[in-house]
């Protein structure tokens, strides 16, 4: 494809068409000039391609596909090669459903277990997550099919989302928030990136120059197109010259009219415009290059690779010897999520599975003998005296008890955020009724993010199988049966409870502006920095087996290392450890956190065989980002490198002498080197900060575009809307009052922009607003004249609920 021959041929109309949708998944490209039009589709851990009506809420049907493990369960593999083949395997099945770009993998680094979305994302360590997601990319990308990193930047909470303004430091917003990126797109080069909903230090990421232009494409050399996320354009006129490609979903016909009036008008370069065109035509030229390439059309090969991940995601984090479990063993399997999992996550990566293997079904495989007992209502978690006497009969009567318990389907949802970090009270009775009754009980937990566990001293063994996918109930029967060795490693830490949060009392943020006070202490970083001790480590996995590690090395100096050491199978059953590699500064002058992972390999080794582990540490790894000179800088000085079994279990260490610049006092308030529990308050990470907080966007009358529907309350034209929109609701979710009340929570946040994301013009909601400002007569002339221009504005859409 001569992408510049067609660029100069284009009209100005069809250059505006290219940057926007022609509907909800469907990039038009240029007919005319042979560009044919590309595909996309959700998919951080499968497809979600939806053949007939749209939405971003995993509502209406899509095709079905194979369900792989989410993030949050598939980073607790630490696996490299493993996440690769997954890529492979989501990207072989895009290639047969027909899609072209892949929207995932998810990077944003998780503040709080309460992020109702952390399922879809790896981890609270920026290394650990970009490592794993430059992996998802190469493999997707391998097929000649795209990704879309997202969602860029610090898109953490889905409390008012599309609205909420995340005020971080400059430290913390490059060390976490934005170092997964850099890993991904310097390793991996994925197509597209996806700009998040929110702003970043007053600026909505659409519209971010900053985190475009200067950061993505000037220091770490992305070359590939940025597109929104749907519905989160703001400003048309901001956008594109920030470095935006592309709105989605389409059509948008107020943003083509917009783009080609500031071109003709001179507001806007039409080399800017060409610039955005080309990198589109960028992704159109890709696909065509591989359309004529070998389709793998083998779903039992992509079951195998889900329950493979399933498998070696699992976290085994208690075991008094219950595990694994006889073959003979007479089992009561107890809890509804035996027989109908929570597998996946609610909103946009929902997928209809192509086949679901659930535990009961995995334990009936193998012959097991097992009764059942169903616990709790499965959508509710509540339980009454008649399910816990019918479980507490099962469990008294078998040798073995299998409880499984985990959060209901509307605790996770896409967004809104949970309340509190407690399971249903129903699950919590269920465990400890039966371990009253049965010393060799063993919980299942299946959820995509820590929960408080009140009981966790009672149980034999507890496994945390996540959300394991369509595979995952035969997955946990090979776990607990000692068919797999446990392998996984927790890629966040499990707080014993909220309150041990570093940022338990302000997540999420209630109002438009969420302060990131606790800078770059978040996860096992606060934890060590603040010595509060956790129920599960990051990092922290149980096996099978023992592994022994010995004979530590550190070669090199200058431009980095070579750490080495040997991992020995101690035990008497194969299988596979997790080497984990973190920097620790002895006596540093900025203020640093305790430890940082820098590295890790996962290495498989049959009963006592050993190996050779090389891990490579850069000079990189040793660096700080410097908010005053605006650069990463390292403090020469003595560093600890410690090879550990997790963030806790340091197995070998020894020091090393780093070369850099002479460390200086940074004059950050005391509370950042010496942190405790409650001190990161809003008027130390004030002067932390640096400069005063961006303002505030007020929801109050007059009423914006940027006004969500629960603002309107205030108005009696708004609060007609909000209850057709319940009503809506209730006609789309009909039968699950909690679902429909975490949507419902949802839509509260959503602002009124965002109806653009069904392909009404942004006139419309222009219109709108002017009414509920009780401008009547400008906003019926306004609604008018959209409707008159009607047929011009008219592009191909699908139907939409």
């Amino acid at each position: 494809m001569d992408i510049e021959a067609i660029v100069s041929k284009m009209t100005l109309e069809e250059k505006c068409d290219c940057l926007i949708g022609s509907d909800y998944w469907t990039l038009g490209g240029c007919p005319r000039l042979g560009v044919a039009p590309l595909v996309v589709a959700d998919g951080p851990h499968g497809l979600r391609k939806q053949p007939g009506p749209a939405d971003n809420l995993g509502i209406a049907t899509s095709d079905p596909a194979v369900c792989f493990p989410t993030a949050s369960a598939s980073a607790c593999s630490f696996d490299i090669d493993l996440m690769r083949r997954m890529g492979e395997a989501i990207g072989d099945e895009a290639r047969e459903q027909q899609v072209d770009i892949v929207l995932g993998p998810g990077v944003n680094m998780k503040r709080s277990p309460l992020c109702g979305r952390n399922f879809e994302y790896f981890s609270e360590d920026p290394h650990l997550a970009g490592e794993l997601a430059a992996a998802y990319v190469e493999g997707v990308q391998s097929r000649g099919v795209g990704t879309s990193l997202k969602h860029f930047a610090a898109n953490s909470q889905e409390t008012n989302r599309l609205i909420v303004d995340s005020v971080i430091d400059e430290r913390a917003l490059h060390e976490l928030y934005l170092e997964p990126f850099r890993i991904a797109i310097e390793k991996a080069h994925p197509w597209t990136v996806m700009t998040a909903y929110n702003l970043v230090n007053g600026v909505y990421c659409s519209e971010n120059s900053y985190l475009m232009d200067e950061v993505a494409r000037g220091l770490w050399g992305f070359a590939g197109a940025f597109i929104t996320d749907w519905g989160a354009e703001n400003d048309n006129a901001a956008s594109l010259p920030a470095g935006l490609d592309l709105v989605m979903p389409g059509p948008r016909p107020d943003y083509r009219a917009d783009v080609r009036t500031a071109v003709e008008s001179g507001a806007l370069e039409e080399s800017l415009l060409d610039k955005a065109v080309e990198r589109i035509l960028k992704l159109h030229e890709r696909c065509e290059r591989h359309e004529a390439a070998f389709v793998v059309r083998d779903a039992q090969a992509r079951l195998s690779v889900a329950r493979e991940v399933a498998e070696g995601s699992a976290v085994l984090v208690k075991n008094d010897g219950v595990l694994p479990l006889a073959a003979d063993a007479s089992i009561a399997l107890i809890g509804a999520f035996a027989e109908a999992p929570r597998y996946q996550g609610t909103g946009s990566s929902k997928i209809n599975p192509v086949a679901l293997c659930c535990a009961r079904e995995g334990f009936a495989s193998r012959g097991a003998t097992c009764s059942y007992a169903q616990g709790y209502d499965r959508k509710t978690g509540e339980t009454d005296e008649d399910m816990l006497a019918a479980a507490v009969e099962r469990a008294r009567s078998a040798e073995v008890a299998v409880v499984f318990v985990g959060l209901p389907d509307a605790a996770e949802a896409e967004g809104s955020d949970r309340a509190d970090m407690g399971l249903p009270d129903g699950h919590n009775r269920l465990v400890a009724a039966v371990c009253d009754v049965n010393p060799n009980t063993v919980v299942v937990v299946q959820g995509g993010a820590p929960v408080e566990l009140p009981w966790r001293s009672r149980p034999s063994a507890i496994l945390l199988s996540y959300l394991a996918g369509c595979e995952g109930g035969s997955a946990t029967a090979a776990i607990l049966f000692g068919d797999a060795n446990p392998s996984g490693k927790l890629a966040e830490t499990w707080p014993d409870r909220l309150a041990d949060v570093q940022n338990a009392n302000s997540y999420p943020a209630a109002g438009r502006q969420a302060l990131y006070t606790e800078s770059v202490y978040a996860g096992y970083r606060y934890y060590d920095a603040a010595e509060v001790e956790p129920a599960y480590p990051f990092g922290f996995g149980l096996s099978y087996t023992t592994f022994a590690y010995s004979d530590l090395s550190i070669e090199g100096a200058g431009e980095g290392f070579d750490v080495s050491c040997t991992v020995r199978n101690s035990g008497a059953r194969k299988g596979a450890e997790v080497v984990q590699l973190y920097v620790a500064p002895v006596d540093p002058c900025a203020f640093m956190v305790p430890q940082q992972l820098k590295g890790f390999a996962k290495v498989s080794l049959e009963p006592g065989e050993e190996k050779r582990i090389t891990m490579a540490l850069p000079h990189r790894a040793f660096a700080h980002y410097d908010a005053g000179r605006g650069d990463w800088i390292v403090e020469g000085g003595c560093y600890e490198i410690r090879v550990s079994a997790s963030s806790r279990d340091v197995r070998l260490v020894d020091t090393v002498l780093v070369p850099g610049e002479v460390g200086h006092s940074d004059g950050v308030p005391d509370v950042y080197h010496r942190v405790e529990p409650g001190c990161f308050t809003n008027e130390a990470f004030l002067a932390l900060y640096g400069r005063p907080f961006p303002k505030v966007l007020t929801a109050m009358r007059p009423y914006t575009a940027n006004a969500t529907v629960g603002d309107l309350r205030t108005s009696l034209i708004g609060r007609l809307v909000q209850a057709a929109l319940r009503r809506e609701l209730k006609t789309l979710i009909p039968d699950d009052k909690e679902m429909r009340a975490a949507f419902d929570r949802a839509a509260m946040d959503t602002p009124l922009r965002a109806v653009a994301m069904s392909g009404i013009d942004m006139n419309v909601v222009k219109g709108v607003v002017d009414i509920l400002n009780y401008r009547f007569i400008r906003g019926i002339k306004r609604l008018r004249a959209v409707n008159s221009h009607a047929k011009d504005a008219e592009s191909p859409r699908g139907e939409r609920p």
